[in-house]
């Protein structure tokens, strides 16, 4: 027979290990800002996307999905001319980089869409579909040029 004593210390207990759970619960991934990433020197970058990267890997589907449309609004936000300075200093840190760094960050990114799932891919489509609507016609223009040239 249980004693009221016994029933209040099962349901502490019960609601004690539901609270530990949802404390250790993933906290939801920061998106960093946009300006203030162009600011940093490519080594903090560097070490900065590799914190969100193992985040991201920890995170689930719904968490990644989260962090990918944020981070989209983020862009979105920006001025076109706010956005054509940050395409101007990544491609500039891109000319930087050896090609071995080129080819790793390649690598990378083709294992990132590997491990993603079939939804996922569908939604990373349909949202860079989206972000192609967007574009100026002067930067679609460009960007046709840029992927029509070997």
């Amino acid at each position: 027979m249980k004693t009221p004593f016994r029933s209040r210390l099962c349901r502490w207990f019960a609601a004690s290990a539901l609270l530990v759970c949802a404390t250790v619960q993933a906290a939801p991934v920061a998106v960093p800002d946009a300006q203030g990433w162009a600011r940093l020197t490519p080594q903090q970058q560097a070490a900065r996307q590799a914190e969100i990267k193992r985040q991201l890997k920890l995170a689930s589907p719904e968490e990644r999905k989260a962090f990918r449309q944020q981070l989209r609004q983020q862009l979105e936000a920006l001025s076109p001319s706010e956005r054509q300075a940050l395409i101007e200093q990544t491609r500039q840190r891109w000319q930087t980089l050896t090609p071995e760094e080129r080819r790793r960050f390649a690598d990378e990114r083709r294992e990132q869409v590997r491990a993603m799932t079939p939804a996922e891919r569908r939604e990373l489509l349909r949202q860079r579909r989206e972000m192609l609507d967007k574009l100026s016609p002067k930067e679609r223009r460009a960007l046709r040029e840029k992927l029509s040239t070997p």
